[in-house]
């Protein structure tokens, strides 16, 4: 089911695939289009676009990143608001039975199949059912022809070939309806309730995607095959193909697996379904013992029918509306890091709803449970606060080179992107015609049209948008002793109230143009060092700090920054430590070098270039990405947090406020709950376990202490090291680490991590927590303890949890039908100490977790006898193959493992023999490390429901 707040993070954060997003300025060179309004937006050239004659339409690009892979979609226009009554959940269900048995691939020879060519279900393959559409997810190789033909046989195979067997979607109810079980709780039960409200009148209300539990597990096999019959034909389908190929081949692909399949001969009319209007302001207030947040949303929904952008007026409209949505979300962000902030975050667009048919102006913010009144208030008062005095020049400015910063990055990188983030767009463009313009045509016309946007064009908006029909009020949050809920009359007192509010105007104070005026006293490089086998350079600064970049050539317009310090909260005494650790989260809050956070923020427009600081348990750091053009504020950024983090309590207690809004009821929740106790019963008897945070601990919080110990950490830069991987101009790399990290103090302290006598829990034990009243359970079990670290026993180690989850995967899920998910997980760790840690875990049903456990362990006791087959080995191997290449042409891998090497004091070079690793290891490795760390007891988790 579309997620709409995942969605809105998208919308709003997004601008690679909303190609509204830029602004001209200075550095930007102008260009022009010949601008007629009504003439329709191109579609990339890039792609090649077609339709057979059965009418399924096809999508078709060569894209060489990353290397030897293609992205397959099989997308169908139909989802849950097309089953009919006896069908409640099947779309979804019909998705599940592609896997379970097609013509040519039989029970689990699909799984089996892909497994075996490196290609993992679930990381990799899988699909999902929303209410208009289901989409097949599936990435191949296409660098070998056999691959790349099944690949297409197996899209086929989905598109027309479900067996469909009684047996097999008999087995499948069990898999369905632990997926049904895991939805259930808190959330699902107030959707439920506000649910009707919100798609008042329409279909939307009740096809929920997951269905009814009566349905699934009775539902006659005729409606299924129906449902497919129906439904899963030509001309509702797309083929999409974006990978290291040529086009013709994938042309020739698509047209021999999907010319020949046919359409029913008397196809049923693909309906349309519409969200009615209503003159009502419909208001839900629901509450669940059980909700951990509190959450605040406000919908004015369309009038009429939302219509795709298809001609340039169209998508300057588009512009219009995104610079609307960023500079009222920027006031919220000031609100939100304010004193006395009214909601932990809150944001506003204009968007989509669950009805394809319909857009909404929407407003959405997480409260404290006490102040969701105060919440609403606030996204209604900004709200009417543009309706009477609009936005201002300052933060119309601010917001368009925020805009344009994004989408320059998207150009420049246009020719560096993912095959997985291009294929979104045309999957969008089948379902819901949604434009593909190339990255050119986006960025020329952002260039050619933003600076004709006028600032009357933006306020005009918020009188579309704003009214009184058609209205809907959503507050969910938790129901406990002593919380008096928000009455509907209260909120209809408060709407009433507005029409007579008279509201200032948003002030927008003028800030400095410059992060720092005076420029530091430079250092010097003391000592350069090359690595040709890896391509890195380190430099030894003057004050003893290290620098190592790597120079690549992954994306056009991307660095990534990473600097760590051994020490850490580990050299805190265990009063100081406790303290402190709720209050370091909130160190960054105040600003720097005398500017807030809000100034910081309107400094930094038109900018790409962040910096974190952290205090962790064995070291300090700071983490960062930026642009070429941007490296210098980085630097800047990087030096201020040494040396001009500002101190203020006001701004750390707006902090606490938003942290103890957000775990006010967080253990309300059954799962949350679960991990506390089973964490404290493995970890309590630590000196400084502290546990979930609650309000009082926050206020305990000691931000002097904090800060005093901030400043302790960060005092000597000089044994820091640093790392920049990216587009380096590395002269200028050279130059910033003079000016801004050789200038800092060095004390040459050199200092080391402490590590405490405390080991956790381990043997034999169980742990059973009751909590929620959903028959819900979860299972998990740890097997850890001390050991000699190895680090081909721990590659062994982790890729033996790998072959544990192909099994439980099998047994548990396809055999037993008692689990939607299953998995482990392993690692050997030599810091802080030499110690493994082996873990399972599965939701299942209260009633299965006897007959599940004992299933886990036979699996595990299979491995400790025999240990794995060579073919279940294989196809670890081939996995961890394919994403150690894939891997090696990202930036992020690269910053990660060069850090990591040193952290851990490991040898760097190993980064490049990982191939080689993985070919060395044999069915004996995992059976030694099976016989030797699985045979030492474990801790069993078991969640239940109360009784």
């Amino acid at each position: 089911m579309k997620n709409l707040f995942l969605s809105t993070l998208v919308l709003l954060c997004s601008c690679i695939t909303l190609p509204l997003n830029a602004q001209v300025d200075a550095t930007t060179p102008k260009t022009t289009l010949n601008y007629n309004p009504t003439d329709a937006i191109p579609t990339d050239p890039n792609v090649k676009t077609g339709k057979l004659s059965n009418g399924l339409t096809y999508y078709i690009q060569n894209n060489p990143k990353p290397e030897n892979k293609v992205e397959l979609r099989l997308v169908v226009n139909a989802g849950s608001i097309l089953e009919d009554k006896d069908q409640l959940g099947l779309a979804h269900f019909m998705e599940h039975m592609n896997f379970n048995g097609t013509k040519n691939f039989k029970k689990n020879d699909l799984v089996d199949y892909l497994q075996s060519i490196g290609v993992k279900f679930g990381a990799h393959l899988n699909a999902y059912t929303s209410f208009d559409q289901t989409v097949y997810i599936l990435p191949i190789p296409s660098d070998d022809s056999e691959k790349l033909e099944q690949g297409f046989q197996i899209i086929e195979d989905w598109a027309h070939n479900a067996l469909l067997t009684d047996e097999e979607i008999d087995n499948e109810r069990g898999v369905v309806l632990e997926e049904y079980r895991l939805g259930q709780g808190a959330d699902e039960r107030m959707m439920q309730k506000y649910l009707p409200k919100m798609m008042y009148g329409s279909m939307y209300a009740k096809r929920l995607p997951i269905g009814t539990k009566e349905n699934l597990e009775n539902f006659k096999y005729e409606s299924i095959k129906r449902f497919y019959n129906d439904w899963y034909r030509p001309d509702l389908m797309a083929v999409i193909a974006v990978g290291d190929i040529d086009v013709a081949t994938l042309e020739a692909k698509i047209k021999s697996h999907f010319g020949h399949i046919k359409n029913p001969k008397n196809p049923k009319p693909r309906p349309s379904f519409d969200l009615p209007n209503h003159k009502e302001t419909f208001i839900a207030i629901e509450s669940d013992k059980e909700a951990p947040f509190s959450n605040v949303r406000l919908m004015y929904k369309d009038k009429v029918n939302s219509k795709p952008d298809i001609t340039y007026s169209d998508y300057r409209k588009s512009m219009v509306e995104n610079l609307f949505a960023q500079m009222i979300n920027n006031r919220l962000d000031e609100i939100r890091n304010g004193e006395n902030p009214p909601f932990v975050y809150g944001y506003t667009y204009y968007g989509g709803t669950y009805a394809r048919s319909k857009n909404a102006f929407q407003s959405f913010a997480m409260t404290s449970p006490e102040g969701q009144l105060n919440g609403l208030k606030t996204l209604l008062v900004e709200n009417e606060r543009v309706r009477q005095h609009g936005f201002f020049e300052g933060e119309f400015e601010r917001a368009k080179k925020d805009i344009v910063a994004r989408m320059e990055k998207a150009h420049k990188d246009k020719d560096k992107m993912e095959s997985e983030r291009i294929v979104g767009s045309y999957v969008n463009n089948f379902l819901e015609q949604n434009p593909i313009p190339s990255m050119d045509w986006r960025f020329d016309f952002m260039n050619s049209q933003l600076p004709t946007i006028t600032l009357d064009e933006v306020n005009a908006l918020i009188s579309s948008y704003i009214k009184e029909d058609n209205r809907v009020i959503i507050m969910t949050g938790p129901e406990k002793e002593g919380l008096d809920k928000v009455k509907e009359s209260e909120v209809l007192e408060l709407l009433n109230s507005l029409e007579s509010m008279e509201l200032k105007p948003y002030e927008d104070k003028a800030v400095a143009s410059s992060l720092m005026i005076e420029m530091p006293i430079k250092g010097s490089i003391k000592e350069y060092k090359t690595d040709d086998e890896l391509g890195t350079t380190t430099l030894m600064l003057s004050n003893g700090a290290t620098v190592t970049y790597k120079k690549t050539d992954f994306k056009n317009d991307e660095i990534l920054f990473d600097a760590f310090s051994y020490g850490g909260t580990s050299l805190y005494s265990v009063e100081d430590y406790k303290a402190t650790t709720n209050a370091n989260g909130g160190l960054s809050e105040a600003g720097l070098n005398g500017f807030d956070k809000i100034e910081l923020g309107k400094m930094m427009s038109g900018k790409i270039a962040n910096v974190r600081l952290s205090i962790g348990t064995y070291s300090e750091g700071l983490s960062g990405n930026t642009t070429p053009k941007d490296l210098e504020t980085l630097f800047q950024l990087t030096h201020l947090h040494f040396t001009a983090l500002n101190k203020n309590k006001k701004a750390f207690k707006s902090y606490a406020d938003k942290q103890k809004a957000f775990l006010g009821n967080l253990l309300s929740n059954p799962q949350f709950y679960f991990q506390d106790q089973l964490s404290e019963f493995i970890y309590g008897k630590s000196p400084r376990y502290t546990g979930f945070p609650n309000a009082e601990d926050m206020d305990n919080a000691d931000y002097d202490l904090a800060y005093e110990k901030y400043k302790e950490r960060f005092a000597d830069a000089g044994d820091f090291h640093f790392y920049f991987v990216g587009n380096i101009d590395e002269e200028k790399l050279v130059a910033y680490c003079e000016t801004y990290l050789a200038s800092l103090p060095g004390m040459a302290s050199n200092e080391t991590y402490e590590v405490s006598d405390f080991r956790p829990l381990t043997g034999s034990h169980e742990k059973i927590v009751e909590k929620g009243e959903d028959p819900k359970s979860s299972v998990r079990m740890t097997y850890h303890g001390p050991t000699a670290y190895d680090e081909k026993e721990a590659h062994a180690l982790s890729s033996l949890a790998e072959v544990l989850s192909i099994k439980l995967i099998e047994k548990l899920r396809e055999e037993e039908g008692g689990v939607y998910g299953a998995g482990a997980n392993a690692r050997i760790s030599n810091m802080p100490y030499d110690w493994f840690s082996f873990n399972i875990s599965f939701p299942c049903g209260p009633e299965n977790v006897d007959k599940l456990i004992a299933a886990t362990l036979a699996e595990v006791d299979n491995l400790i006898k025999d240990g794995p087959t060579e073919k279940d080995l294989e196809k670890v191997k081939k996995a961890q193959i394919l994403d150690y290449k894939e891997d090696l042409k990202t930036n992020r891998f690269w910053l990660s493992q060069l850090k990591n090497a040193d952290y851990r004091k490991k040898d760097a070079h190993n980064i490049l023999k990982f191939e080689e690793a993985v070919n060395s290891l044999t069915v004996a490795d995992l059976h030694n490390v099976a016989k030797k760390y699985l045979t030492q007891g474990h801790i069993t988790g078991i969640h239940n429901p109360e009784k």
